[in-house]
């Protein structure tokens, strides 16, 4: 969708997936700061978790947190601070513009608004587990041509780090067991890295096929 300031004119896109269906929002304008009423028109009835998460606040009211193109996202939900500092500072260093969510309904505010390229997710975010993870729950709603492109690594106490079965379990695309958050850079490196392998290969046979 097309968004225009009428205080400055200033004209940005924002995916049509990340607005609430049916309903009107505020948003602040990146430029003068001014807010932008956005009404969506209504669609096919949102699925529980959807509704759950499509409570939405005045975003003008909150930076709407425009990133520079090309800049990589990183959303982490985490509430043990020290966990949660060590993964910030690890990703920072990799280069990616980090946002906090401080409950599950942050998270998913802040999912409508932006494809992150990364969300690191404690399985007992808000003292839930995989089965009630809002979360992991709301990720596995997501379109599959958008959350393809999201990296999900899933924090816990119960499972080995980079068992590969164990994150298709959970429809994520990393595991990694908090006994080893100091070496989160090492095991998240590797396992993009063989995403990234995967989906070039992938892509290539696809291509081949007429299929993209």
């Amino acid at each position: 969708m097309e968004v225009l300031c009428k205080n400055c004119n200033a004209k940005f896109k924002i995916p049509d997936d990340k607005l609430p269906t049916g309903q009107t929002v505020f948003l602040k304008c990146p430029k003068c700061k001014s807010k932008i009423e956005v009404t969506t028109s209504a669609s096919t009835p949102e699925t529980s978790i959807d509704e759950w998460a499509s409570d939405m606040h005045d975003a003008s009211e909150k930076s709407f947190d425009f990133v520079e193109e090309g800049v990589h996202t990183a959303l982490i939900c985490e509430q043990d601070a020290g966990v949660r500092e060590k993964i910030r500072s690890t990703v920072e260093r990799m280069d990616y513009h980090v946002m906090e969510a401080a409950s599950a309904r942050d998270a998913m505010k802040h999912m409508r608004f932006r494809v992150f390229d990364l969300v690191v997710l404690d399985e007992n975010f808000e003292g839930g587990n995989p089965e009630s993870n809002h979360v992991l729950q709301y990720l596995g709603h997501i379109p599959m041509n958008t959350r393809r492109n999201i990296f999900v690594v899933l924090l816990g106490n119960g499972f080995r780090t980079a068992d590969n079965m164990t994150a298709f379990n959970n429809s994520v695309n990393l595991v990694v067991n908090l006994k080893n958050i100091d070496e989160f850079d090492k095991f998240l490196k590797r396992s993009q890295k063989e995403h990234e392998d995967l989906y070039r290969v992938l892509i290539g046979i696809l291509r081949k096929m007429g299929r993209i």
